[in-house]
């Protein structure tokens, strides 16, 4: 037997000999070294499929390829995460005063939210701790019930967001319009505007008809004149601070001065500012978050009580997340993920229930102000509430002593810078029903609240796309040289714009041969087909023939998932 083969360059030739069932090469050095790493090397192969790597070794691969695509960002991430931190503290003990709990458990809420949340976000660079929005949804809860029906509703609050993330529904996030998006902001801006006026009055009890009853009451004329001042000032240093420093963010540069303005009187005897230490009214102690059960009976009156507050509280921070989201993909010019993130999101949230948390969500101003910072990864993120959480344990006398004219007048700056000043000017620029839809949300987002008014623009939008679309289907018409008449239809044919298609066809009037010619129209549910087997029916009625013409492939299937139903005769070509 005569086998060849090609090695290297040239064609050798070599002789095989088979005796007694066996096949072996005359150069038998050959053939010992492939069987014996052959065999080796088969058992291997054998082995690995069924073995897969350890998960110690899968976890550090993956740790290795994350940090060599990290590792460009990594001083960036850092000095962008404690300038984040800084400008947390002042923010996150205002959004204490919106929802009437202590500068303590608002500062404790940002810590556990942001590392949560940056850990497993979807959208490196973003930024999630305690928030107005939340703040202003749970207020009434925490007037009503007290904190632990908040702990409560933060926890299922995190169970809602994390079944929206597991089902996928972040891609109905596109669904929102931008005029939503702008009535949303206003509406948002009013709202922290108008609770800022809580700062300017006193807590009294007074006794009525022999009952004691807490008021409130606004403080003395010279106290309200003093306090806008120093509002006055803080907003005007945040102004004028990024053209004096950039070292330092001007919301923090604005709450130091007026510190140390705020310490500097009250230690000559000049005057006194309120303070943090008394709006909570006790000196301001940081500690670690520690676990915490909600204290609450676990009875269907409870879940009455708390789950209105955490569905509203769910998808007022997830819209916030996907608002935030859109901003930071335009910035960065990449994607980001919404359901991981919605999934960060309500991880974070039902961890900090257990935690003894407010609840939070994603800040749009500071995860701008993270990625201008250069802030690219989770790191950022997670240094941020590290640096928090170092700040809220060692500097809690400095915290103790910022003066509240110092918060509201960064709020002020917050209101300022939130709401869309653009959506005044525009005009005639757009529609009026845009306008309409602005206006709309605003006015539910102060006297509802932020859920309710994006769902209802959402909703109204929708009607409002349907009925122009609706009204913009053309029909124009054809004689042919046998007599058919030849109806073209361009447009949207749906549940908006049937009755409008009906009244175009003039069936009266009609030869006995009707073609109505879908080639340049989109049939898009059943009640198109609907309205083309009632008017089958109208010309039938006369003894007119009505062949429907060139469908396209969404009509064809609509069809023929009607099957007997259709009573017109149907042309592909």
């Amino acid at each position: 037997m005569r086998g060849t083969y090609k090695r290297g360059d040239r064609r050798e030739t070599e002789k095989f000999h088979t005796g007694k069932g066996c096949l072996y090469k005359v150069r038998w050095r050959d053939s010992l070294a492939v069987v014996t790493g052959f065999l080796p090397a088969s058992l291997l192969l054998l082995l690995l499929p069924h073995s897969p790597p350890p998960p110690l070794y899968r976890m550090t691969t993956a740790l290795k390829t994350w940090y060599e695509n990290s590792r460009p960002y990594f001083r960036a991430d850092i000095l962008a995460g404690i300038t984040v931190a800084l400008a947390l503290i002042p923010e996150a003990i205002a959004f204490a005063f919106v929802a009437g709990v202590t500068p303590l458990l608002s500062l404790q809420t940002a810590v556990m939210i942001g590392l949560i949340a940056a850990t497993f976000t979807g959208r490196p660079g973003m930024i999630s701790a305690s928030t107005a929005a939340i703040s202003i949804v749970v207020a009434p809860l925490i007037a009503a019930h007290g904190l632990e029906y908040l702990f409560a509703c933060v926890v299922l609050m995190g169970v809602i967001q994390l079944l929206i993330g597991v089902f996928r529904l972040g891609k109905y996030t596109t669904l929102i319009p931008h005029s939503v998006v702008l009535g949303f902001l206003n509406g948002l801006a009013i709202v922290i505007f108008l609770a800022q006026w809580d700062q300017f009055q006193l807590t009294q009890t007074v006794l009525v008809d022999g009952v004691e009853q807490t008021v409130k009451q606004w403080l003395p004329l010279f106290d309200f004149g003093v306090m806008l001042l120093g509002v006055g000032f803080t907003m005007g240093v945040i102004h004028l601070g990024p053209k004096l420093t950039k070292l330092v963010p001007s919301s923090l540069l604005a709450i130091g001065v007026m510190t140390v303005i705020s310490m500097l009187l009250s230690h000559f005897g000049v005057y006194d500012f309120r303070t943090v230490a008394d709006f909570a009214g006790v000196a301001l102690v940081g500690e670690l978050p520690s676990w915490h059960l909600p204290q609450v009976p676990l009875t269907l009156e409870t879940l009455r009580i708390v789950t209105p507050y955490a569905v509203i509280g769910a998808l007022v921070g997830l819209t916030e997340a996907a608002l935030t989201l859109r901003v930071l993909d335009e910035m960065t010019q990449s994607k980001g993920r919404m359901n991981r993130e919605f999934l960060a999101q309500g991880l974070a949230n039902f961890v900090n229930g257990f935690f003894g948390g407010m609840g939070g969500d994603a800040m749009i101003g500071q995860s701008i102000v993270n990625v201008n910072s250069g802030g690219r990864t989770r790191i950022s993120g997670i240094v941020a509430a590290l640096a928090l959480l170092g700040f809220l344990l060692w500097a809690g006398p400095v915290v103790n002593a910022i003066p509240l004219a110092a918060l509201v007048g960064l709020m002020f700056m917050v209101v300022i810078s939130t709401f869309k000043w653009e959506s005044l000017r525009y005009g005639g620029r757009i529609p009026r029903s845009e306008y309409f839809v602005i206006g709309l949300v605003t006015v539910v987002t102060i006297l509802a609240d932020l859920a309710t008014a994006v769902i209802l623009g959402v909703v109204v939008s929708t009607v409002m796309f349907a009925w122009r679309k609706g009204k913009s289907v053309e029909v124009r018409t054809q004689l042919t040289a046998d007599g058919t008449k030849v109806y073209k239809v361009n447009g949207l044919l749906f549940f908006a714009s049937t009755q409008h298609f009906a009244e175009l066809l003039t069936v009266e009037d009609d030869p006995q041969e009707v073609v109505v010619d879908l080639k340049y129209a989109k049939v898009l549910d059943i009640s198109a087909l609907k309205v083309l087997n009632d008017v089958a029916r109208r010309y039938r009625e006369r003894g007119t023939h009505l062949t429907v013409t060139r469908p396209g492939e969404n009509c064809r299937q609509l069809i023929e998932t009607a099957g007997t139903l259709m009573e017109f005769d149907i042309r592909k070509h």
